[in-house]
């Protein structure tokens, strides 16, 4: 069964930036894209589960701090070596001034 959380405040994520949110045992990455629009993935590298949310957003990637493995956060595909998994993606909405998403 899936629901919609609430994650965080919309503007707590600076345009091209990520935040993370822990929630029933999982982490996930929130991202807000150059075009103001909000996307999730799963917050540890598929490579060896380091925090994305400590890595550099550039435009609609995520690089990760740690060997620099590139995903595409609206897609979750893995872009560059060493990263070679995909992340799953989860959809989110904005309400009130804060953005959710589907667990």
């Amino acid at each position: 069964m899936t629901q919609w959380i609430q994650a965080c405040a919309a503007d707590a994520i600076e345009n091209e930036g990520v935040t993370r949110f822990d929630h029933g045992g999982r982490t996930y990455a929130i991202y807000r894209s150059p075009a103001d629009e909000y996307f999730c993935t799963d917050g540890l590298c598929s490579h060896e589960s380091i925090h994305l949310a400590d890595g550099l957003v550039m435009d609609y990637r995520i690089e990760c701090p740690k060997h620099s493995g590139e995903f595409d956060y609206r897609s979750g595909e893995a872009m560059r070596a060493p990263a070679c998994r995909n992340l799953r993606t989860y959809a989110t909405r904005v309400e009130a001034g804060h953005v959710f998403i589907e667990v």
